[in-house]
């Protein structure tokens, strides 16, 4: 079984840990420019993008679990069609973004409290990238099939690949142009293509068959859809609880002003990281847990647990201690700016311990959604989220001032890990013994 999972977690690693990379080398660039508020307009236009793409994050998850679920029952037809749903959809949500981008960006601002400087630049930031949508969505979906599909090699490739044009066209937009914040828009743009475009070649090497049929009717069974809406619609609110509380930490941190933004800005970098590294067994997770729930075998999917949460928290113990080993230096890496070095040197230690405390949640999170388990996720989330990271924030600002943002995401964390643990023995292990 650790053979397995680490044949599945280690390329989506890689991939996961190419996606907070680039955005650390964004922010080392950005932050070495002579103006703090281009760090600032990068920082909040992170977090629209994770409102209005990492929302339709679900076209990725709910994808992964049903797939594996038909694979694991030798269901090759449903999995394209799975495919083909999901493409659609992402096609659709799409549009919509496109045909109301201007609201959604009134809307966003008008609850973050910014700076002049910094809501002007991130005006020019989302105007350019909105236009990677249906890009976006589209990688979603065809990542989420071939997690499904067992397959880690082929969302590592084009991730890979994604964030290196991302990477190279960054640095050539900023240094060679001079293009600040516009620049990293435009490489996140012309990247999105070039990845999908990719991810339909790996799609037509390996998988597509001229001679299947699709068959319309059955693309749109109520009954299938129906139960791919009650998978997404509850990571949909899910994923939306997380971009809240990084949206609501974000805003609480410029309204501190644009030293205390930045700063925060460059620990979530780390706390990014090693949640994308752990998250390589998070997707393990979800591809072994469908696979064995669509097998009905209880054996090997407690094994699958056990063995991702074995590997995810170690990975965090390792982040934890390589952040209490060189976290200064990596600050003074994103920044040379004396007041933005000293005011994330004071919160530091709070980063410090985040990978191994969040690492059990990301596994859980995994299990969860390979076992379209959802609701219990989403129910934890939105405890989590509304009576325990809001009030903790509230509570403690009077007390410990921009410790309290930390104390309340940590404290965030370790609820939703405490309750999809508690939950694990009737939402993830009894349906299947029952079922056998």
């Amino acid at each position: 079984m650790n053979k397995r999972i680490l044949y599945l977690a280690i390329p989506n690693i890689l991939s996961n840990l190419s996606v907070p990379l680039l955005g650390v080398v964004d922010t080392a660039i950005i932050g070495h420019l002579d103006q703090v508020y281009y760090l600032g307009a990068i920082a909040v236009a992170s977090i629209l993008f994770d409102f209005i793409f990492w929302g339709f994050g679900f076209l990725r998850m709910g994808t992964t679990g049903l797939v594996a679920q038909a694979f694991g029952a030798n269901n090759t037809i449903a999995t394209k069609r799975i495919l083909l749903r999901v493409l659609l959809v992402g096609a659709f949500f799409s549009t919509i973004i496109l045909a109301i981008q201007k609201p959604l960006l009134d809307v966003a601002l008008f609850f973050i409290d910014a700076s002049d400087e910094v809501e002007h630049y991130v005006r020019e930031y989302y105007q350019i990238r909105i236009f990677a949508a249906p890009a976006t969505l589209a990688l979603f979906g065809i990542n989420g099939w071939f997690l499904g599909m067992q397959n880690a090699r082929y969302p590592m490739l084009i991730t890979i690949v994604l964030n290196v044009f991302n990477l190279f066209l960054n640095l050539l937009f900023i240094l060679q142009f001079n293009l600040n914040v516009t620049g990293v828009a435009w490489g996140s743009l012309i990247s999105s293509y070039i990845a999908l475009g990719l991810a339909f070649i790996l799609y037509r090497k390996r998988y597509f068959d001229s001679t299947f049929d699709f068959d319309w009717i059955t693309i749109f069974d109520k009954k299938e859809i129906k139960k791919f809406f009650s998978v997404n619609t509850d990571i949909f609110i899910r994923t939306l609880c997380l971009i809240f509380s990084y949206a609501f930490f974000t805003a609480k941190s410029a309204e501190e002003g644009d030293t205390v933004l930045a700063a925060n800005t460059i620990l979530l970098q780390l706390w990014y990281v090693s949640a994308y590294g752990v998250d390589g067994f998070a997707f393990a997770a979800e591809s072994l847990v469908g696979k064995y729930l669509g097998a009905k075998n209880l054996k090997q999917l407690k094994k699958a647990v056990k063995g991702c949460l074995f590997w995810g928290v170690s990975f965090g113990l390792l982040g934890t201690v390589v952040y209490w080993g060189a976290g200064t230096y990596l600050i003074i890496l994103f920044t040379d700016q004396p007041e933005i070095i000293q005011t994330a040197t004071i919160v530091l230690g709070w980063t410090i311990i985040a990978p191994l405390i969040n690492s059990i949640c990301f596994i859980w999170d995994g299990v969860y959604i390979g076992a379209t388990s959802t609701s219990a996720m989403r129910n934890s989330m939105l405890f989590a989220t509304f009576c325990i990271f809001v009030p903790v924030y509230y509570i403690s600002i009077e007390w410990i001032g921009i410790h309290s943002l930390w104390v309340a995401m940590l404290t965030f964390m370790i609820t939703r890990g405490v309750t999809l643990t508690i939950y694990s023995r009737k939402y993830i292990f009894k349906p299947i013994f029952f079922n056998t």
